[in-house]
């Protein structure tokens, strides 16, 4: 899209999805979260008929919230095009948008019903793979056929119908307890429990949304959509350092909550320290190449057009990268049950955030907002982790993490330094590269002697899940240990 459009028409996508996620967050009431915990714990102490009425009561909240929300975005979308962003191209997008709310929304509640089984190939397959395949091919389709912008808004929001109407046919057919609605669910107790526990998560979400795109929206209230394009070139970028996290926490949140129910604190430490440890793992090799070559990179996925925003690239990667080297630290928070602090944590992140965009876009543009995500993210880590420290006495920053990482760092240093002198580094050289970053860092690690028996637990959990046989990897790993 950002290759066959305007900065300015790829801005205001950006804009509109942005605007859009944000509503259909507000919409989940925070029970894509909520409901994963409750379901995870219920099962934990065998409550059978809880189980059954967590899901269908979500489900009847999910979409009465999702629907008014839906209808209202969609009769006051161009008083928001034109009184806050003073842009009138915004209006159509986000009618065409609205309607793909309350689908939204139950894809991320039908999800979060598997990740409560401890299933996690729905979100896998529907939610990550599905909805991307199908606006992928669409997108090729209106670029082939020359189609005008309206055509991608609308084939974002089939790409969600297809996607939902598939997930209930599958949840119908799959999920473990059968889908019942009740007239009362307004008055059901199970309502009020599964409510004052996921509305705190809901405004966690809704705060880390907007340390996550307050920059986007004020780029768009203070500079304009052409900015706010630059910036979604670089903020998607980074979030791949973020991605082994995403993935890892979508199982990691029911076992903590089964762990709790069960008091099995020590071992909910250990699991906390592993992870962390795993996940700094995969995504440092991949933030040292988005570091170095940023240009690069850029060009390589949007064109020439998006160079500028490679310093606002570089920064949020760090930020990223910080929020890895912490740990699950707040979904550890949510599986023990403290939302009410998460809630808060959120807000001074959130307030941070508005402060930093406020002061720093207007001089500094897109860096401004780079750098204030990249504040309030590392802000936000820190105090669920000292909270989380508190509680459960958990220490991610092991020196089997940061002793290879450190020797790695510098080696990597060293190659950057020569290739950057000696040759023009282009795309088809990047692929070698973090290879060649990825062979130094596991060196590191096997020679320092920084894999130890807890490595190998999580590799036979790895071998057992995806029934590969990992004995020559195991094998190596012995002789190091």
């Amino acid at each position: 899209m950002a290759r066959h459009s305007t900065e300015a028409d790829y801005g205001v996508f950006s804009l509109a999805y942005v605007i859009i996620s944000i509503c259909a967050m507000v919409a989940t009431l925070g029970l894509d979260e909520g409901v994963t915990r409750n379901l995870a714990y219920a099962r934990g102490v065998n409550n059978t008929k809880k189980v059954q009425e967590l899901v269908s009561t979500s489900i009847q909240l999910g979409l009465l919230a999702s629907v008014s929300l839906g209808v209202t975005i969609f009769f006051t979308s161009d008083i928001i095009a034109t009184t806050i962003f003073h842009d009138t191209a915004l209006g159509l997008p986000l009618k065409i948008f609205a309607l793909g709310i309350p689908f939204f929304t139950l894809v991320s509640i039908f999800v979060s019903f598997f990740r409560g089984f401890d299933n996690i190939k729905p979100r896998v397959y529907l939610q990550d793979v599905l909805i991307n395949l199908l606006f992928t091919l669409a997108l090729l389709t209106v670029v082939f056929l020359h189609l005008p912008l309206v055509s991608v808004f609308y084939s974002f929001v089939a790409s969600l119908v297809i996607t939902c109407t598939t997930l209930i046919i599958y949840a119908i057919k799959r999920l473990p307890c059968p889908i019942r609605f009740t007239t009362r669910v307004l008055v059901d107790p199970v309502t009020k429990e599964l409510l004052l526990f996921s509305l705190p998560l809901c405004g966690v979400a809704m705060l880390q949304m907007i340390v996550a795109w307050t920059d986007t929206l004020m780029l768009g209230v203070l500079k304009s959509s052409i900015e706010v394009g630059f910036y979604n070139a670089a903020y998607p970028l980074s979030h791949i350092i973020y991605a082994p996290m995403v993935a890892t926490v979508m199982i990691y949140l029911p076992i903590i909550s089964g762990l709790y129910s069960q008091n099995q604190v020590p071992e909910i430490r250990r699991t906390y320290t592993l992870i962390t440890k795993w996940v700094f793992t995969v995504s440092l090799p991949i933030f040292i190449v988005l570091l170095l070559f940023p240009e690069t990179v850029l060009d390589f996925f949007f064109g020439a057009n998006y160079t500028p925003a490679s310093q606002a690239l570089q920064i949020l990667c760090l930020g990223f990268l910080i929020v890895n080297l912490l740990g699950p630290n707040g979904v550890t928070l949510t599986a023990i049950g403290r939302t009410k602090f998460l809630l808060w944590a959120s807000l001074a992140a959130a307030g941070m955030n508005v402060i930093l965009n406020i002061v720093l876009i207007p001089p500094l543009g897109i860096v401004g907002a780079a750098i204030a995500t990249a504040a309030s993210l590392t802000l936000h880590c820190i105090i669920r982790h000292v909270r989380v420290h508190s509680l459960l006495h958990v220490n991610p920053l092991s020196k089997n993490m940061l002793k290879p990482a450190i020797i790695s760092i510098g080696l990597m240093l060293a190659i950057y330094f020569i290739v950057r002198n000696f040759l023009t580094v282009t795309f088809w050289m990047l692929p070698l590269l973090f290879i060649l970053f990825c062979a130094i860092y596991f060196l590191a690690i096997l020679l320092s002697k920084s894999f130890d028996h807890q490595d190998i637990m999580m590799l036979l959990t790895i071998e057992k899940r995806l029934g590969i046989n990992l004995a020559p990897v195991k094998k190596i790993l012995g002789r190091f240990l």
